[in-house]
């Protein structure tokens, strides 16, 4: 066997193996674009404290999920899909250039808005969603994700355990003073309605998840005051 023959051998299996994989690719696609949508939308449920299978997500979706829109950093409403915005994408912009996506949802004649938040963890990018009551200062729910944060550490801020903290905390004092929630290291003070408490061993990954809320929150502010006062 010559090594040219060896050569021409490995070059034919590369691209067969290459046209293959591409081919896989491409077909698969749709299906991993669906299954991201789907889960896109059992996490925006269920940050309203709405369970969803993947399999009747779209459904749920649907039936509760009755307005979408797009803001701006003043609260006023611009084109858009909000099921499309890129958090990532937007959170490199300046503020004033920023473009925020707010889902209306009606439950048993009860209004609630979720919001997206995005930042940065330990080891990579942290996001979430957090549902508001009609109110638009206490929170019914939050659902949260990550990248690659540590197993049994930073992680544990998708574990519901965790996200379950942030039901009833409030982002508006008495006064109307944007308060947002504290992530506190040792635990939050008992009864305190702006605080919860921090991922034991998860620091870092904690300080992200407040940092994320704050900045993530702050930047909605236009909106929930525009809407409160309309």
């Amino acid at each position: 066997m010559t090594n040219r023959y060896v050569f021409l051998y490995a070059s034919v299996m590369v691209i067969i193996v290459a046209v293959v994989l591409s081919g896989a690719a491409t077909l698969l696609r749709p299906r991993q674009e669906r299954n991201m949508r789907m889960e896109k939308m059992q996490n925006i449920l269920a940050a309203i404290d709405i369970p969803a299978a993947r399999g009747e997500a779209e459904e749920l979706f649907a039936r509760y999920v009755t307005t979408a829109k797009v803001v701006n950093y003043q609260g006023e409403e611009v084109e858009g899909d909000a099921f499309e915005i890129d958090l990532q994408e937007e959170n490199r912009k300046q503020l004033e250039d920023r473009n925020l996506p707010v889902f209306i949802a009606e439950v048993e004649d009860d209004t609630f808005y979720i919001v997206a938040v995005r930042g940065a963890g330990l080891w990579g990018p942290i996001w979430g969603y957090i549902g508001l009551e009609s109110d638009l200062r206490t929170i019914i729910s939050a659902n949260f994700d990550h990248a690659s944060e540590t197993p049994g550490l930073g992680a544990e801020i998708s574990d519901r355990g965790f996200e379950e903290q942030f039901a009833g905390k409030r982002i508006f004092d008495d006064e109307g003073n944007f308060r947002p929630i504290r992530v506190v290291k040792g635990g939050a003070p008992e009864g305190d309605p702006h605080a919860v408490d921090a991922i034991s061993g998860g620091t870092i990954t904690s300080n992200g998840v407040e940092d994320m809320i704050r900045n993530g929150l702050e930047a909605y502010r236009p909106y929930f005051e525009k809407i409160k006062s309309s």
